[in-house]
């Protein structure tokens, strides 16, 4: 191995989503106003939740964190990409890069974890309503959320920790808007079977067991639902379920389509696109999913924009 070609770089190359210079003021105006967005619905979820005091319950109480997290997750990819836009650079540093794919992997895995946990208060919610304030006690949610951050910070941490014993050429190029992990590995000069070990135990691990347990809920939900002969209760229940399960939807499906084009076919273009959908669209669409189908938050967010408003 040549010194002079390995090892201790100092920064890599995104390519971004397109190398035509003529799309980049287009891009850059778009990713902007998708990250604004992002920013104030999220945080209006935020404000709302914990204005109203009619919100303080464990669905309400996941729901607010889960817009926290959608805003660092879209934070941690989207801010890079414009400054590189705008300054017309493609450089990322060493160190900018492996932050970005500690605290990407920390809130990916967030989300997963959040929506989980919704999933499993939903089927508390419906399948076990009498015992649903004694099951569903503020201690267990804390509890709940605080396993997350540990087990997302202890496994991302372990992933960084094996990328750092890998060598890059000098003059690396990403082929993605983003330092993502598994494009990480790819452009890697060295060994990297450790790394996709770990990798992929972790995907099986933190993604298939996860959700698996959103799909029992779920199949226990349906059946809950079933079983009940009045079409207002059944109406009632499932209603507290959509918002949720558009959510699970639109960021799984995402997710699975990122996996399955970058292991199916080679077209980094496809991949692009796939994680645009997951890592932008989704965290700027739940606060709309949310919102719109939700009475009780639809109800919060105008008393605080009422209050909000100057009065005549």
């Amino acid at each position: 191995m040549e010194a002079g070609n390995h090892t201790e770089v100092s920064e890599f190359l995104l390519l971004g989503l397109s190398e035509d210079p003529e799309l980049q003021p287009l891009l850059f105006r778009v990713f902007l106003s998708m990250y604004l967005v992002t920013m104030l619905g999220n945080l209006l979820i935020i404000l709302a939740v914990s204005s109203d005091s009619h919100l303080h319950t464990p669905m309400y109480f996941f729901l607010s964190n889960l817009s926290f997290v959608d805003i660092c997750f879209t934070s941690t990819t989207v801010p890079k990409m414009l400054v590189n836009i705008q300054a017309e650079s493609k450089d990322i540093s060493y160190i900018e890069c492996l932050t970005q794919v500690y605290f990407f992997m920390i809130f990916a895995l967030l989300d997963n974890f959040l929506l989980t946990v919704m999933a499993y208060d939903r089927f508390v919610a419906i399948c076990h309503p009498l015992h649903y304030t004694v099951i569903m006690n503020p201690w267990l949610c804390v509890l709940l959320v605080l396993m997350s951050w540990f087990i997302s910070f202890w496994v991302s941490l372990l992933h960084i920790l094996l990328l750092r014993h890998l060598t890059f050429c000098i003059g690396t190029e990403i082929p993605h808007f983003f330092c993502e992990l598994a494009q990480i590995l790819k452009m890697a000069c060295s060994d990297t079977l450790i790394n996709n070990i770990a990798m992929y135990v972790a995907t099986a691990l933190l993604g298939v067991f996860p959700l698996t347990g959103i799909l029992f809920s779920y199949s226990q939900i349906v059946s809950s639902l079933l079983r009940m002969s009045s079409s207002g209760g059944k109406y009632k229940a499932f209603s507290t379920c959509g918002s949720h399960l558009s959510a699970v939807s639109l960021y799984y499906g995402t997710s699975l389509g990122v996996y399955f084009s970058s292991a199916v076919t080679h077209s980094s273009q496809r991949s692009l696109i796939a994680s645009v959908m997951y890592t932008v669209i989704t965290p700027m669409l739940n606060p709309f999913i949310y919102s719109l189908r939700n009475k009780d938050v639809k109800g919060a967010l105008k008393n605080l924009l009422s209050r909000a408003a100057p009065c005549p």
